[in-house]
């Protein structure tokens, strides 16, 4: 088979024998149902290909889908002029960038459609003119294209980069809105000569005026009926890759069933709607297939910067925003006023909705998978500890000494790691503060190792876990204490009968109690029973 792996022209796939998953069924109902649409997804996660097909489809190329669903139900094929805007080839840190990739999209247009301007014309008129004399042209009403449509404002987020404006500094992320605001507003000027509008990002940004002005789009990011609209869903996995499973799972020397298992607990997870219909990643999922390895493929193709700086800005650790259920508006929409990350890491794909409370119509977000909680959690860890010891490496040692039962290697690693966490990091100004920054710092450590199955806090029956740790051979259970004493931790595990859920399992259970100095801000105390 052949894996379109950074391929994201339809024609291309279809025209050079790739493998595609036919998603033109849902493509057909989008363009019989609406017209103007908006779709948030995750980097990486087929947005440019959805464009492709649509651009494909408006241009009344029949030969590209022929056996594939949607030549079943378009009888027409008609053909429109499109216009493809795609931000994704473009850096926005310079001022000018924003304003030149717009002024070069419409004079190649004009050019294309032989269109003369008078010079110095808004951009914004020019559009308008443009669309109004290629729908006289040509008959028909035009189709809009624009794939990745807040790359320019993601590019320079919460950056501080200014641009001189007539002798005035303002802030870049604010000049690129207000460009993206007086073209967006051509839309709703332009309607009557509009057939089909499509914008695809992977942020809603709700109060920054981007779409003031704009005939608002059909926002179907969290629409039941589109929620496979792109990845790949475990039906479809059934359906299009059995070979390379089947290579796989020889590989990996396990049968195709641990096969799933394993690529589903690395690349699936992912549900956008109340439907919870599962969706793998499709970049990690084909890159597995065309390497036969399963590695970290969609995180280590680009850091989430700008995640990470707005994390430091917020007054909520990572700790805070996970494992919790949300009303939609609190994380749906981008707030740029005020400092809440929680929409912009949900939008980026690095939490996704594991649960849906139809009651109160409220949504439990947490990781989807391990490749993303493993890369996201190091990274944020990296930033927070700013610790001299690496903490890819950290977690492999870590993980190897849970998995083989020595305990007292990983007690070790656990106390070289937080000796490197310079002494600034944990000077606190109060208790409740540096009790807080203990229990983040080790949520962000177990979370570092829990390719395991790892509970912080687990709640039961007499109270609250600290952290139990599950491998396949072991399960440890954890109490922490802060200037404290390894005894007293292990005296609240018997007391609050944290082991009695754990008698009857076959693997070897293991209570430990840990006490760490606010001084030293490392372990102090440790014991353990088996």
């Amino acid at each position: 088979m052949k894996y379109p792996i950074g391929i994201q022209s339809f024609d291309q796939i279809i025209e050079d024998g790739y493998v595609y998953v036919d998603k033109t069924d849902l493509v057909y109902s989008l363009v019989k149902e609406g017209k103007i649409y908006f779709l948030s997804r995750p980097r990486r996660f087929g947005k440019s290909l959805l464009v492709s097909t649509l651009k494909n489809y408006f241009l009344g190329r029949k030969e590209l889908f022929k056996g594939l669903a949607i030549d079943e139900l378009e009888k027409d094929w008609l053909e429109y002029a499109v216009f493809h805007i795609d931000f994704n080839g473009s850096n926005f840190l310079k001022g000018g960038t924003l304003e030149n990739v717009i002024d070069s999209y419409i004079s190649g247009w004009e050019k294309e459609y032989g269109i003369v301007e008078e010079e110095g014309t808004d951009r914004g008129i020019r559009f308008i003119r443009l669309l109004e004399r290629v729908h006289l042209k040509t008959g028909r009403r035009v189709v809009v294209l624009i794939d990745e449509y807040d790359k320019p404002l993601l590019d320079v987020l919460d950056t501080g980069m200014e641009i001189d404006v007539d002798g005035n500094r303002m802030l870049l992320e604010e000049w690129n809105r207000g460009v993206l605001k007086g073209f967006y507003s051509v839309f709703k000027a332009a309607d009557e000569h509009l057939q089909f509008v499509f914008l695809t990002g992977v942020t809603k940004f709700s109060q920054v005026s981007v779409f003031s002005g704009f005939n608002q789009p059909k926002d179907i990011s969290m629409d039941g009926r589109y929620e496979a609209l792109c990845g790949i869903t475990g039906e479809e996995l059934e359906s299009y890759f059995v070979e390379p499973i089947t290579e796989m799972s020889k590989l990996y020397s396990c049968d195709v069933s641990k096969m799933k298992q394993l690529l589903k607990r690395q690349y699936d997870g992912y549900h956008f709607s109340p439907r919870m219909v599962d969706v793998y990643n499709p970049f990690s999922l084909l890159n597995a297939f065309g390497s036969m390895m399963i590695q970290d493929y969609w995180f280590s193709s680009g850091t989430p910067t700008y995640l990470v700086r707005l994390l430091r800005h917020t007054n909520e650790d990572l700790d805070e925003l996970t494992g919790r259920y949300y009303e939609p508006q609190e994380f749906v929409d981008y707030k740029a006023d005020v400092e809440k990350p929680l929409p912009m890491i949900y939008q980026s794909g690095y939490l996704t909705i594991k649960d849906y409370n139809w009651e109160d119509n409220t949504f439990l977000l947490d990781f989807p998978n391990n490749e993303v909680k493993k890369g996201f959690v190091t990274v944020v860890a990296s930033d927070y500890f700013k610790s001299a010891v690496e903490a890819g490496s950290w977690v492999r040692e870590a993980v190897a000494a849970l998995k083989k039962g020595d305990l007292e290697r990983f007690r070790r690693l656990l106390t070289s790691f937080l000796s490197d966490i310079p002494y600034t990091m944990r000077r606190k100004e109060n208790e409740r503060e540096k009790e807080r920054y203990f229990h983040y710092t080790f949520y962000l450590i177990l979370r570092l190792v829990s390719v395991y199955t790892v509970y912080t806090e687990k709640e039961q029956s007499e109270g609250r876990v600290d952290c139990i740790v599950e491998t396949d051979k072991y399960i440890y259970i954890f109490e922490f204490k802060l200037d404290g004493s390894a005894d007293e931790a292990l005296h609240q595990i018997e007391e609050k009968g944290y082991v009695r859920p754990y008698l009857d399992d076959s693997r070897k259970l293991y209570r430990i109690g840990v006490s760490f100095s606010s001084e030293t801000g490392t372990v102090e105390d440790w014991k353990m029973v088996e």
